[in-house]
């Protein structure tokens, strides 16, 4: 993975800072220990699951299914998937409905997954599909030791998997709670651990991507006041689900009140795909407020060379020039030319990141780089980067509301 930064900025004190803060996070935050995790556990569990089972379903909402589904939909169009992957994650009924009209829920094992074990959505959607499929063999639970989930799910006798220690929602996809559904569908995870574990070590030991994050994160918090809203915009609709992925790390994580202050601080997450977001969103970047800066993905090599046809089309010779180019050159092309044309405005922060192709490592890779780098902001801007406190205020308010119906 190569990420090249088209902005200044001086490494001093407060980066040196933030570096050593993460060393010492590295002691009681458990994502950091993620990538060199022993998995032997977890693919004996897979192999308990029968061959009869043909799709696999996860029920858990935000950090419980936000960074699979970002991995699977990264991953289905070229890797080899042995079972199909769903994401119940809605307390829409037509999307529960739409969904079960697509799996068999007597060939599904379904994986219910939520940290605290009481998530209000995750258990409405529960409740409805035990109705359909009342089997305790059919369900796995993944939730924190002690929690009134793994009660339960002892109290019917169906599996218990526990998240790591101290590893929050939003940073669980490289544990159990992304790995399990993963191997489960025939995804390499050894593969994606490694491209995580290959960022950890340029970082914390001072390789090319040190300097990167440092500078990156750096530029962020000198200058969040201004440029508070931060765009991905991701050349591959294989990437559309980890932008969603992104926006949850980086909102949940960043928008807060400071620790040593009273100040509301954040930077805004947008996530973009490209080239249709060109049509839509790219005229606000270009001539809008000087507020947003852009990060672009790129996948350097699609290993696909289907190309546009030797065809003139009456009255539009002059889209001859398409004629035999392959489409993956062209949507890089299309990439490159707003790359270009941004830094001819003033005051726009770009920088690039260059997926080599798609596999189970770079996704692993660009996980934990955004892990990090969210990590590092956080510590700039001086806020709790893994806590959630406004999330929970509405959480409360919900279960108020149940009370009283």
């Amino acid at each position: 993975m190569k990420n090249k930064l088209h902005f200044d900025t001086t490494l001093g004190d407060k980066a040196k800072h933030a570096f050593l803060a993460l060393q010492k996070e590295k002691e009681s935050i458990g994502y950091y220990a993620l990538p060199e995790q022993d998995i032997t556990d977890i693919l004996e569990y897979c192999e308990t699951i029968p061959d009869t089972i043909e799709s696999i379903a996860v029920i858990g909402i935000g950090g419980s299914s936000l960074g699979a589904k970002a991995v699977y939909e990264f991953l289905k169009p070229v890797e080899k998937i042995s079972r199909k992957l769903y994401f119940f994650e809605s307390t829409d009924p037509i999307n529960i409905k739409e969904l079960l009209s697509k799996i068999d829920v007597h060939k599904t094992h379904f994986l219910v997954i939520s940290k605290s074990g009481t998530t209000v959505e995750t258990f409405a959607i529960y409740k409805y599909i035990l109705t359909l499929q009342p089997k305790a063999s059919s369900y796995t639970f993944i939730t924190d030791p002690g929690s009134a989930l793994e009660k339960y799910a002892h109290s019917i006798n169906a599996t218990v998997l526990h998240l790591p220690d101290n590893v929050g929602g939003r940073f669980s996809v490289l544990s159990v709670v992304g790995l399990v559904p993963l191997a489960l569908c025939g995804i390499n995870i050894k593969a994606l651990l490694l491209g995580a574990s290959n960022i950890q070590k340029s970082f914390f030991e001072y390789g090319y991507l040190h300097d990167i994050l440092l500078k990156k994160s750096l530029f962020y918090a000198k200058n969040h006041a201004q440029y508070h809203i931060n765009c991905l915009f991701a050349y591959s609709e294989s990437l559309k689900y980890f932008c969603e992925w992104y926006v949850q790390l980086w909102g949940e994580s960043l928008g807060k009140k400071q620790r040593n202050s009273a100040f509301n601080v954040g930077l805004t997450p947008i996530g973009l795909i490209g080239p249709k977001d060109q049509h839509s969103f790219l005229q606000l970047i270009m001539e809008g407020t000087r507020d947003k800066s852009v990060t672009f993905i790129q996948i350097e090599d699609f290993e696909d060379e289907v190309k546009i046809p030797e065809t003139t089309l009456s009255h539009l010779e002059s889209l001859d020039t398409l004629n035999g180019l392959s489409f993956s050159r062209l949507i890089n092309m299309q990439c490159d030319s707003v790359i270009e044309a941004l830094q001819d405005e003033e005051n726009i922060p770009l920088d690039s990141i260059i997926i080599p192709k798609i596999n189970a490592q770079n996704i692993g890779a660009l996980i934990f780089y955004y892990e990090l780098l969210t990590s590092l902001v956080g510590e700039l801007i001086d806020v709790n980067t893994y806590d959630q406190p406004g999330v929970e205020a509405a959480k409360i308010i919900l279960k108020k509301k149940l009370t009283t119906i």
